[in-house]
């Protein structure tokens, strides 16, 4: 089975955020497992990442590299607003080649590639299945433009999709009241990346200045007002005025800006609230760095007031950090032994962090239950339901060689 999977941003562009290590890591299992995967998706700067450029070769359409038995496929970008980006070339790469695949898979909204792939598709009868990645209900930034998006071409590409797929329960009740038929829906949540061995502990610490025995919380992700990453800081301060120890405790808050200027703002509040000193913000953390920050927490925070899954957390539990985690993300019902699950409010984050930063038996007993969280989101499920539900898209009696 030849599928394409559509997204906007791919590797080796993370500052775009958790899906682009997510549709890699699936690309790669279903090639593990015979699939011939392309994947198709926009040329966002490959001249400021030469070790993959040196490594990709011209094509038609921009840049094209094989890669872990994958073949990417880079659009030409002339243009971009925010996270969209113009790419000419995806019409032609549809003319020409769309129609040698069985099967197409589109990551996300919002953007003008997967409408037009999916315009092809329909086109030419070749089933399509839509994740949303949370982006279904606009509910932050440029909404009266999200809703425009919908009613120009984002209708009609939901309603040519044989599935669409949810990351949770919580994403699930979304797409239905959205007014997608649950007959449409299927549930394939995702799973955690594991690094090749755990840092040893203390070098993100040392890099950045914080004291070994200071208490460190720390959210990693884009800097964007959905996370609430302003909601924390408030209750990190409010929790830090009251606390009878801890105070010299660190707030990191880690990750690219997300471009509605909340890290000046994140930046002010700080200076406001007399932590300055207190808040670290170390901007974007890849690969070892990353895990490093993960080790060196005392507990691991995503605050989000929305957030289809929230791989971050898992990642987090894959070190051994105990998590906080709002009731508003989808991987909350994961995380019962792992760290505690509250409301969106800053009420109820102050809470949470005094709970976990003031019994350490309890941080132990979470850290003991990062174990069982991390064993239960491995990869494998995620990549046995994607083959079940692609071999549903298509025509009886199609079966893909050495598969299901």
């Amino acid at each position: 089975m030849h599928v394409l999977k559509t997204v906007q941003a791919y590797f080796p562009f993370q500052e775009k955020g958790g899906p682009v290590v997510k549709v890699r890591t699936l690309a790669r299992g279903l090639a593990e497992r015979g699939y011939r995967i392309t994947v198709l998706t926009a040329d966002l700067g490959l001249q400021n990442h030469r070790e993959i450029q040196t490594r990709a070769e011209r094509c038609q359409w921009g840049w094209r590299l094989e890669q872990d038995r994958i073949e990417v496929i880079y659009l030409s970008s002339i243009g971009h607003y925010r996270a969209l980006t113009i790419n000419p070339h995806v019409v032609r790469f549809c003319r020409q080649s769309l129609s040698q695949h069985d099967l197409v898979h589109i990551y996300g909204l919002y953007d003008l590639l997967g409408p037009a792939v999916g315009y092809f598709c329909r086109r030419r009868r070749i089933p399509y299945v839509i994740e949303p990645m949370g982006m279904f209900r606009p509910i932050v930034r440029n909404l009266r433009l999200k809703r425009a998006y919908f009613r120009l071409i984002g209708n009609r590409l939901v309603e040519g999709a044989r599935f669409l797929i949810a990351t949770s329960e919580l994403e699930k009740q979304e797409l239905i009241e959205g007014g997608i038929n649950i007959s449409r829906i299927v549930v394939r949540r995702n799973g955690v990346d594991l690094p090749e061995k755990l840092p040893v502990a203390g070098e993100f610490r040392r890099k950045w200045g914080i004291a070994r025995n200071a208490k460190l919380v720390l959210f990693l992700g884009r800097l964007v007002s959905k996370k609430s990453p302003d909601l924390l800081l408030e209750a990190f301060a409010q929790w830090r005025s009251k606390a009878t120890e801890g105070k010299d405790a660190v707030l990191v808050l880690a990750g690219p800006d997300g471009g509605d200027t909340i890290l000046s703002r994140l930046r002010f509040m700080a200076k406001q609230l007399g932590l300055a000193s207190w808040v670290c913000f170390p901007g974007p953390l890849y690969d070892d760095a990353k895990w490093q920050a993960y080790r060196d927490a005392d507990v691991f925070v995503l605050p989000s007031q929305s957030e289809n899954f929230g791989n971050t957390a898992a990642e987090s539990a894959a070190c051994g950090t105990p998590v906080i985690v709002t009731e508003c993300c989808g991987i909350a019902p994961f995380v019962r032994e792992a760290g505690v699950v509250v409301s969106h409010s800053r009420g109820a984050l102050e809470g949470a962090l005094g709970q976990l930063l003031g019994d350490p038996h309890l941080r132990q007993r979470f850290q003991e239950g990062c174990t069982r969280m991390v064993e239960a989101l491995s990869w494998r499920g995620p990549l046995q339901e994607s083959e079940v539900l692609y071999q549903r898209c298509l025509p009886a009696g199609f079966k893909q060689p050495g598969a299901l």
